[in-house]
């Protein structure tokens, strides 16, 4: 009798010290279509950016491109199977616009087909699709023809989102616009890291205004279709700090970050605006050559789901630092900066752990992030809050025993699983996570250099090894709360 109610009590007390997940929270993971399909080439698919930007010297490292990645196109349904063992509530997936309309022209059936086929898996694997429109692989004709610096592409894009509504509109109804933004203008049109690899002010300035238009055409062109369904964007987003706060150029340089990387691109959503002194910042650049009448009240169509992306936090100064510790990333950007007007503007490495990618690991900045976003724009929106991703890469590798021992992926998802929770309690309704990413695959300019997946991918014999991060996942998923340790 004294033994049992011991166990009893031991019982009582490690529940007690779990942390519950809302009820309606979904745990997912998030993948994007160039990175995991492969299938380049096959069955009516042509030319992305990404396929083009591959093949210049210097622009990916190892010259590793995305013709077979992680074979996903043929391996979809072993890959499901693999998202239903791990518990995945929800999947985020990319739909590749150079399969369903290669070269931005006609409908390709067999690519669409594809798309089909994994939806129709997923349901009938109790997984709830989560689609993402556009992940950086715009087809290269289109870019030959301006690209996203082009308005015609925004237009084209609503046409592209309308064909996938034809083909999932009945069986998918989260739809994602349109995944970092920021990404696909500034760091590819201005800075040259991403695919196009333009460096040009202008550009990006153009770009970044022609996608936001882009997804208001969209959402207006699916809500007329369907008023039901759940419609958003996906942003990465930074608290950016000024690393004194009683410094006038320290706060100058954080607020212009903070104006180049977030609000570029939430003011103009959920206040159809482009902020006073942003507008100021950029200058001549170009702001006001590519905005015109109308055009920010589409971007601000009413959306249903804000989706944030969070990797750390950024801490600037108008002064250089004294002392750099050593492993950390450059603290400037140089000329090829993709913060148009980022003169004298300083990154200081802070006293934290790092991944592979010498990104700093700060869980609390994700709380303080989702925190910020709900206090100033999606709770007098209305707008649900999910992180849509989240990850570290991490140089793990297969041990004797057959187990990847990733003891530092587990710790940072916990992590930051821990701050979504902190954020709860603190009032912001988070209502989902999606790890980044389900596996490991082509990390765009990185090549298959950095690994981020719970999964871990052998890209020699494509087998699928579910990482010690992957499992410790799963128990989360399953016990829907986080325990103490």
């Amino acid at each position: 009798m004294t033994i049992e109610l011991r166990e009893d009590l031991t019982a009582v007390n490690h529940a007690a010290a779990a942390r519950p997940f809302p009820a309606d929270f979904l745990f997912g993971a998030a993948t994007a279509a160039y990175q995991i399909e492969g299938a380049a080439h096959e069955d009516g698919r042509t030319d992305s950016i990404w396929d083009a930007f591959s093949r210049v010297p210097g622009a990916v490292i190892n010259a590793d491109n995305g013709d077979v990645a992680c074979d996903h196109y043929h391996r979809y349904v072993d890959d499901v199977a693999l998202m239903k063992r791990i518990g995945l509530q929800t999947y985020r997936f990319s739909t590749s616009w150079a399969r369903v309309r290669p070269d931005g022209g006609a409908v390709n059936v067999k690519g669409v087909d594809f798309y089909s086929r994994l939806v129709d898996e997923l349901l009938g694997a109790g997984i709830k699709p989560w689609l993402t429109l556009y992940h950086w692989d715009l087809p290269q004709a289109l870019e030959e023809k301006g690209g996203w610096a082009s308005r015609d592409t925004a237009e084209l894009f609503r046409d592209y989102a309308l064909t996938m509504h034809d083909a999932l509109g009945d069986r998918v109804d989260v739809w994602t616009t349109l995944n970092e933004p920021w990404c696909s203008s500034f760091l590819s049109y201005t800075a040259g890291a991403h695919a196009p690899g333009r460096q040009s002010v202008a550009d990006g300035i153009a770009a970044g205004h022609h996608l936001m238009l882009a997804h208001g055409l969209a959402v207006q062109a699916l809500r007329e279709r369907d008023p039901e369904l759940q419609l958003g964007v996906t942003l990465n987003l930074a608290p950016v700090h000024a690393v004194d706060p009683a410094d006038p150029a320290d706060v100058d340089a954080a607020r212009r970050i903070d104006g180049q990387f977030n609000r570029f691109f939430l003011d103009p959503i959920f206040r159809g605006e482009y902020s006073t002194d942003l507008v100021e910042d950029l200058g001549p650049l170009g702001l006001d050559e590519v905005v015109q009448p109308g055009d920010l009240e589409i971007i601000s169509t009413p959306i249903d789901t804000l989706g944030v992306n969070y990797y750390h936090g950024e801490y600037v100064s108008g002064h250089a630092p004294e002392q750099v510790r050593e492993g950390t990333a450059p603290t400037d950007r140089g000329t090829s900066s993709p913060f148009p007007a980022a003169e004298n503007v300083h990154w200081h490495p802070q006293d934290l752990p790092i991944t592979a990618m010498d990104w700093e690991v700060e869980p609390d900045g994700l709380r303080r992030l989702l925190k910020r976003v709900h206090e100033e724009y999606t709770d007098a929106a209305g707008v649900r809050l999910y992180v849509t991703e989240n990850g570290a890469a991490y140089d793990d590798e297969v041990a004797d025993d057959g187990i990847v021992h990733d003891a530092e992926r587990a710790e940072f998802l916990r992590g930051h699983l821990g701050a979504i929770l902190d954020a709860v309690d603190e009032g912001v309704p988070v209502h989902g996570y999606f790890y980044w990413s389900l596996m490991d695959n082509y990390e765009w300019a990185w090549g298959y250099d950095k690994r981020f997946g719970i999964v871990r991918v052998d890209y020699e014999t494509q087998e699928r090894t579910l990482k010690e991060s992957g499992r410790s996942y799963s128990k989360i998923i399953e016990g829907r709360s986080l325990p103490a340790s």
